[in-house]
């Protein structure tokens, strides 16, 4: 028994990894033809922008690692159901659930460690190279809330230097208190921000004092942890930090769906890959029954990547429809999961 697992997952594997070389190949294609058109701004070069699509890749293979296990566990299975290997491993009790959870498991691993901190080294060589600034939520630049101080940032640097800060404190009765401008502010330590060229307005009950402080310590919630889900996108933020912001975001009453589908979505990643792998036997059962390999092998790759496009569209109806966070994130592999129990159950009792 153990030898056939070993030799599933050995087909398995190096299918999937296949398939997966291919899918990333095509994304990186893709990428440089998008990066191509800031090649020379700045001195962002081309070497820059290959580096910056390399960097980039383990982000693609978190998303589309569990369509890469559906394609590579029907192709796994489909060859093994041509040299009639399927049926007699079927009736030895061999499954491929083994190699799901190890694929999970790998697939968590990129998306909890690789891609956040590849994805954040690609963002910030662009920025740099590029000499751009983080994208500004308004017009007005970022606005940040921490308890009674709300915090609005001009500009948000690659290094994440903060430019143009105004700190606006109110007392416990939403009653402006002082208001601070600073020029540059820079993190020094846990929680604490250097700020330089401080002009601070202290507002009392019958007039107001403005005076030039100069350089000063500023002690905030902000940190470059926080600063970087400016620069990562939630579906690749790691779980941890996802959490924490989430947190933030509830501590300081604002909304924070879109980061609770992120959140919810990472949480259920491991059974979407389990999903997807289920949903591959079915398939390479009817291989053997009805022939039309190709035409299945098709089918099978469109029912995987309409599942990555039903969850991002998900995702965003969900935002938008205001659904429960944990709705909008499980019910895609909810439903796949529905339609690959039904097929295997169906074609079970044939």
């Amino acid at each position: 028994m153990r030898i056939l697992r070993r030799y599933i997952g050995r087909m398995v594997l190096s299918n999937t990894l296949l398939v997966l070389a291919a899918l990333l190949m095509l994304f990186g294609f893709f990428d440089l033809i998008y990066e191509l058109r800031d090649v020379g701004v700045g001195g962002y070069k081309l070497s820059y922008a290959l580096t910056f699509i390399v960097l980039s890749l383990p982000g693609h293979m978190y998303e589309i690692l569990p369509v890469a296990a559906l394609i590579g566990a029907l192709l796994a299975i489909a060859q093994m159901v041509m040299h009639a290997e399927y049926a007699v491993m079927r009736t030895a009790g061999v499954s491929i659930f083994g190699m799901a959870r190890a694929m999970a498991g790998i697939g968590a691993l990129v998306g909890e460690y690789l891609a956040p901190a590849s994805e954040e080294a690609a963002q910030r060589l662009r920025l740099k190279q590029t000499s751009s600034v983080v994208a500004q939520s308004f017009r007005s630049g970022l606005w940040v809330k921490d308890n009674h101080t709300f915090i609005n940032v001009g500009r948000v640097l690659h290094d994440s230097t903060l430019q143009e800060l105004k700190i606006y404190e109110f007392d416990d009765t939403y009653r402006l208190r002082t208001a601070r401008v600073a020029r540059e502010a820079v993190y020094v330590s846990e929680n604490h921000w250097q700020l330089k060229d401080v002009v601070m307005t202290r507002f009392l009950p019958d007039s107001a004092k403005t005076e030039n402080v100069g350089d000063m310590r500023w002690q905030s919630v902000l940190t470059p942890r926080i600063l970087s889900v400016l620069l990562v996108p939630p579906q690749r933020m790691s779980l941890m930090t996802l959490i924490s912001y989430v947190q933030h975001l509830r501590d300081n009453h604002q909304d924070s769906a879109r980061y609770e589908i992120a959140l919810w979505t990472k949480i259920v990643y491991p059974v979407a890959v389990l999903v997807m792998m289920v949903l591959a036997l079915p398939f390479a059962y009817m291989n053997a029954r009805e022939g039309g390999v190709g035409g299945k092998v098709f089918l099978c790759i469109m029912l995987g990547l309409g599942f990555h496009l039903l969850s991002r569209l998900f995702g965003h109806v969900g935002l938008l429809a205001a659904w429960p966070p944990v709705l909008a994130a499980v019910a895609p592999t909810l439903l796949f999961l529905t339609a690959g129990v039904f097929m295997v159950l169906r074609f079970e009792r044939r």
